[in-house]
């Protein structure tokens, strides 16, 4: 059985915890979508209007279980204003079971501490644990910081026209580079599977 929390560190030490979301955390997502910079919303929404994330997406976000769908946020328990650091979740595939669409959404100012590796790891063994075998991401091509994640946590690329699309292949642990990110994924992943699987 998958905790309902994990008491974790930051490759700095701060000390985190990750979690599911729940249709409760509703107000939370809608405040740490209002932070996103102008170019981080439409990076990873592909919009460039509103402050307010609509209620359709909060209501598709926050609905529904695994195993066919999952979101799981990380946050830093002693901020007093907004704890939220980030959040990453998985819709898994109608017309192939075994395959997930997974995103992942850093604040701004947490980029770069290892929130999106360590929200990809828990969203890793949570879906492998449910039969999913692959994770497939999109991102603009513009968007080089996230090109150059996903390439370093394993992910292999392809252009489809229109965005760029990465796949990891959960079941490959070899697959995984000995890149930083790499590095970090593949400890996160041995830390964490101890307690999941």
């Amino acid at each position: 059985m998958i905790p309902e929390r994990f008491d974790l560190q930051l490759r700095d030490g701060t000390p985190v915890v990750a979690r599911p979301l729940t249709p409760a955390d509703r107000a939370m997502v809608a405040e740490g979508y209002r932070r996103l910079s102008p170019e981080a919303r439409y990076q990873r929404f592909w919009v460039r209007e509103g402050q307010v994330i609509g209620d359709a997406m909060l209501d598709r976000l926050l609905s529904g279980a695994p195993p066919e769908h999952a979101v799981w946020t990380l946050f830093d328990p002693a901020r007093q204003d907004f704890p939220g650091l980030g959040a990453a979740s998985f819709w898994r595939s109608e017309s192939d079971p075994k395959e997930a669409e997974v995103s992942v959404t850093v604040l701004d100012a947490e980029q770069g501490r290892g929130v999106a590796t360590l929200l990809l790891a828990v969203l890793w063994l949570v879906a492998y644990r449910h039969g999913i075998e692959r994770f497939t991401g999109y991102t603009m091509p513009e968007n080089l910081k996230a090109l150059r994640w996903m390439r370093d946590t394993g992910a292999e690329g392809e252009w489809d026209g229109y965005n760029a699309v990465f796949r990891w292949k959960l079941g490959d642990l070899d697959a995984i580079p000995a890149t930083p990110a790499g590095a970090d994924l593949a400890r996160r992943l041995a830390e964490l599977s101890a307690v999941m699987l």
